[in-house]
């Protein structure tokens, strides 16, 4: 195998080692001693393909979003029309996928992380900015003006709705959620007519 095939399977191993080590402990108190030792490999070669844990931790978070937006962009790709692109995002982000234990663990240190590291804070910044600006895009045509505000509610409510249910505090509100946010899209839309 070409040793750039190798850096790039070392760095998938070790962003997923990342990801379950932080489920594991459910906070940020790895080291690169746990996370290295989880993939397999000595801590001085995952400092040496991330340089820190800081650096491991967005990349796996970085990891996390090229996921979610792919998932994104795949529903979106089936919609047909403008409210079939916002029931296709809802959908992506209360799919699933999103809602395994490792991810849940990892999206919740994530959130705290962002607020002491610069570098999780413009990740996190950009996943409300491509949330937001998909689901303007989608709603301009149905709501004009009013596209922004309706796109802030879905997102606050996309956003409440994984916590509520990362944090365990009601299952019935994972199993409602997706339905809840197409509600709250109808009634908007509704009073727009």
């Amino acid at each position: 195998m070409p040793k750039i095939g190798v850096e790039s399977v070392r760095r998938k191993e070790l962003i997923a080692a990342a990801i379950s080590a932080i489920h594991a402990r459910g906070s940020l108190d790895v080291t690169i001693r746990d996370i290295a030792a989880r993939a397999g490999v000595s801590q001085g070669l995952a400092h040496h393909y991330f340089g820190s844990k800081d650096r491991l931790i967005t990349s796996a978070m970085r990891h996390l979003l090229e996921l979610y937006s792919a998932q994104v962009r795949q529903r979106l790709r089936r919609a047909g029309s403008p409210r079939e692109r916002i029931s296709a995002i809802v959908a992506a982000s209360l799919g699933d996928d999103q809602f395994q234990p490792e991810v849940v663990s990892a999206w919740l240190v994530f959130y705290v992380h962002a607020q002491v590291s610069a570098d999780a804070r413009k990740l996190l910044a950009l996943y409300t900015r491509r949330l937001r600006s998909n689901l303007v895009h989608a709603l301009k045509p149905l709501a004009g003006a009013r596209a922004g505000l309706i796109a802030e509610g879905i997102g606050a409510l996309i956003d409440g709705i994984y916590i509520r249910q990362a944090l365990g505090s009601d299952p019935q509100m994972f199993r409602d959620g997706h339905r809840l946010v197409e509600d709250y899209v109808d009634v908007q839309l509704a009073a727009l007519r």
